[in-house]
């Protein structure tokens, strides 16, 4: 991809001022394009046109929404090398991962597509005593109004997704703002967008820094705020003001290998491997902490440690590397740090741990201290800890003993265990003999305590873009 300017989108239209951010290659460091940003006018403009939308936007019948979901699948699969090779570039993400990225692309807006023509309501009985003789209930889902997204760098395309393909098939405007560091991803799905007939001012998509995005957050001509990202959130949803909130922020995820798992640890190691260091471990659920029973702790140790010493690091764009760049220096030095404060605390380094710019190795500790950084916080990098159990309580409890609850996951045969895992864990989502990185793009995804508020996934997502309406007659008046 050579050097050159994109456009942003304003009332469904490309736009350019005066202002432009440069988006680099995250492996060679070099500029590869230049994207418009836009003022504070520009985007009052795009606020007012979503505002204004609405009422076209909820007259936008269901099978027309449809259609405009299903042009974005036809196009983004015959865009597939464009799309994948953005990712690599804009994020440092191995073209494999890359390409896997715009499959579930794909998979998302066909799910949405499905949705778009099956939002219903119900009949409900209020026939509940004499007194309500002749009484029928009945509710519909109604577009809620204006939307604002915030989304971050670590996967440009899909959790774009991931709010604006409900929106279209919800029928609520929207603005998004994608990630600085990553906008690309976002712009083209916009590109694509603006094909369609989809109603004037139906949606916006600006590349700001971050500090110019509070009309998102404050203005209250939106209805939903959905931030995926950091421990900000937080503070995004106080400054919100009335409208409604949806937070994705992140975890440390933990994954249980029970003792009855000896036969299968190759699996399980590749398993763990893929989740803890795909993308570079960044990803909200990626593997974190490793909780093994005794009986299988010493093997499973040794072949995760030649397995994760195996990996290919590298240049992203090579088919064959595993581990590309994390998204800045200043990201790789940070995680880099907490390893080092961890070392200093007693933690033991099995593998890994050298950085050179932003590629930091594949790393792997044991006895890390409870209360080190790479234990409580979101390492949000190449970066997992292992950890002996005796009893599957002690491994429930390290699990639980966690400022975060996104997903977990637990290796066993024990169907007892596995129940008891999805009643006790404290989590948004359990996985039983997968990694927690697991995600299909139609299931409920969310967590609790400090990881978020609500769910995404495309129906929870269109649930929370919609609100119901009720309707009650009287039949014998």
């Amino acid at each position: 991809m050579s050097a050159a300017t994109r456009p942003c989108y304003i009332a469904n239209r490309p736009w350019q001022g005066d202002a432009w951010l440069d988006v680099r290659d995250k492996y060679a460091g070099e500029v590869t394009c230049r994207v418009a940003v836009p003022d504070q006018a520009a985007i009052e403009r795009a606020i007012a046109a979503a505002a204004k939308a609405c009422a076209p936007m909820r007259a936008f019948k269901p099978w027309a929404r449809q259609a405009v979901l299903q042009h974005c699948v036809q196009r983004f699969d015959e865009r597939r090398d464009e799309l994948a090779m953005a990712l690599c570039i804009e994020a440092g993400k191995p073209i494999k991962d890359a390409a896997g990225e715009v499959t579930r692309l794909i998979e998302t807006f066909r799910i949405a597509a499905e949705e778009a023509v099956r939002i219903n309501g119900e009949t409900l009985n209020l026939e509940i005593a004499a007194r309500l003789d002749g009484y029928r209930g009945y509710t519909q889902r109604v577009p809620l109004g204006p939307l604002a997204f915030i989304t971050p760098f670590n996967f440009p395309l899909n959790l774009v997704a991931h709010k604006v393909a409900p929106a279209i098939a919800a029928g609520c405007p929207f603005v998004l703002k994608p990630s600085e560091k990553t906008p690309l991803g976002a712009l083209l799905i916009g590109e694509i967008l603006a094909e369609t007939d989809l109603p004037e001012g139906a949606f916006s998509i600006l590349p700001l820094e971050g500090s110019h995005a509070a009309p998102l957050v404050e203005d209250e001509r939106f209805k939903l705020l959905s931030f995926t990202g950091g421990q900000v959130g937080w503070e995004l949803k106080q400054r919100a003001g009335r409208k409604k909130v949806t937070l994705e922020l992140g975890g440390n995820a933990a994954c249980i290998v029970d003792a009855d798992q000896g036969p299968k640890l190759d699996r399980i190691v590749q398993r763990l491997v893929f989740g803890a260091f795909y993308q570079s471990g960044q990803s909200c659920i990626s593997v974190q902490r490793i909780y093994a029973h005794r009986d299988v702790y010493a093997p499973l140790r040794e072949r995760l440690v030649a397995a994760t010493r195996a990996l290919k690091a590298g240049d992203p764009k090579q088919p064959d590397t595993f581990l590309g760049p994390m998204i800045d220096e200043a990201a790789a030095e940070r995680l880099h740090g907490w390893i080092e404060e961890a070392r200093a605390a007693g933690a033991r380094l099995l593998c890994g741990g050298t950085r050179r710019g932003n590629m930091l190795e594949a790393t792997l500790m044991e006895d890390v201290p409870r209360t080190a950084k790479v234990n409580r916080l979101e390492v949000f990098g190449p970066f997992a800890l292992l950890e002996p159990f005796d009893a599957i309580d002690e491994a429930f409890a390290k699990v639980n003993d966690s400022d975060y609850g996104l997903q977990a996951g637990i290796f066993t045969d024990r169907l007892g265990h596995a129940l008891r895992a999805w009643n006790e864990l404290e989590q948004g989502g359990v996985i039983v003999n997968d990694v927690p990185s697991f995600r299909v793009d139609n299931m409920p995804y969310g967590g609790v305590k400090r990881s978020g508020l609500g769910r995404e996934g495309v129906r929870c997502a269109i649930e929370d873009m919609t609100e119901l309406r009720l309707m009650v007659i009287r039949e014998d008046f």
